[in-house]
């Protein structure tokens, strides 16, 4: 059984990773019966997911950048994957604009 050491490094975590974190810190997981299969199309996805990363140039307001960081140093990640992790959010639709 997987036991955390530091709750707070697992936040914030959406509903689908709390309930992840839930059935490993219960040993609740159950393994695939064809694992060689899955670990084959997880690969796959996984290499399709990375080839489509993009470089993009953005110019943002000196404040923001330094909210933002400041914002992942609280967070324990770089700014720019803070970033990168907003747009993902938004582009899935978990992020609502304001105007």
């Amino acid at each position: 059984m997987i036991k955390p050491r530091d709750k707070a490094f697992f936040e914030p975590l959406d509903e689908q990773e709390r309930d992840l974190r839930d059935a490993v810190v219960k040993d609740a997981l159950v393994p695939v019966s064809d694992q060689e299969e899955w670990k084959g199309k997880l690969v796959r996805a996984a290499r399709a997911t990375i080839a489509k990363n993009r470089h993009i140039s953005i110019r943002l307001s000196e404040s923001d950048i330094m909210l933002i960081r400041a914002r992942a140093l609280e967070l324990g990640m770089p700014y720019q994957t803070l970033i990168g992790s907003i747009l993902h959010q938004y582009a899935e639709g978990k992020v609502k604009t304001s105007f």
